[in-house]
């Protein structure tokens, strides 16, 4: 050895010092993170408040027969039908009753409509719309073959067949029963489009129909108004 002493490095206290507090002010910081994530996690929720929807003017029952009613011009089908109340009225085909109610408010309150239809499912949509509307009692629903009026013998103002009657397989066999349940003063009404016209027209005449009277609600669709033909 050469004699001299060995000393040890001088340890840097302030150094120690800063180190130590550096890592408390850190621990100090995340625990002040961590307890605002747990007070915001405490808090209750808050909903926010979705705006209020603009009102929608009437069910889309009531915007359905407002469509229909602009389209197919219902007052002029009540025009040709001239019903009065207490009158006894069968709509062919009736469906889901958007025309039939319009005949329910014509021969109501003490009439009748008997509404037919090969489809009992859309005979339950009808009875729906005039639960509604407060006609149920006025309106009988009636289930039938495709090809059968299956209607009871003179006891019908009129019969109404709004774009159906191309549909039956001999439409003037089914015209010619029909008619058997017309009173003396009754009338069959039929209603399609203009390119049902000749069809139609050939299978009233055959089936012993005279027109009466015939109109156009508008350029695409007809309104025609038989009576049965007088026997001499």
């Amino acid at each position: 050895m050469d004699g001299r002493r060995c000393e040890a490095a001088p340890v840097d206290v302030f150094g120690y010092a800063r180190c130590v507090r550096v890592l408390l002010v850190c621990c100090l910081v995340v625990a002040a993170a961590a307890c605002q994530r747990t007070d915001a996690a405490d808090e209750p929720k808050h909903t926010p408040v979705a705006e209020k929807p603009i009102a929608v003017t009437g069910s889309a029952q009531e915007q359905e027969q407002a469509r229909f009613d602009s389209e197919r011009r219902p007052e002029k089908i009540l025009e040709a039908l001239a019903l009065h109340p207490g009158d006894r009225v069968a709509d062919i085909g009736a469906g889901s009753g958007l025309l039939t109610i319009h005949l329910a408010k014509a021969v109501a309150p003490n009439g009748r409509v008997v509404a037919t239809d090969i489809d009992g499912t859309v005979l339950d949509l009808l009875a729906q719309r005039l639960e509604a509307a407060g006609l149920a009692e006025v309106v009988e629903r009636r289930v039938v073959g495709a090809d059968t009026p299956d209607l009871e013998p003179a006891s019908y103002d009129a019969i109404l067949l709004s774009e159906v009657d191309h549909y039956f397989t001999d439409p003037a066999v089914w015209l010619r029963t029909a008619a058997t349940a017309l009173k003396p003063s009754g009338r069959i009404v039929i209603s399609n489009r203009v390119y049902h016209r000749a069809q139609s027209m050939a299978a009233a005449h055959k089936a012993g129909l005279v027109l009466k009277s015939e109109s156009n609600p508008d350029a695409t669709r007809f309104i025609a108004v038989f009576v049965p033909e007088k026997k001499p």
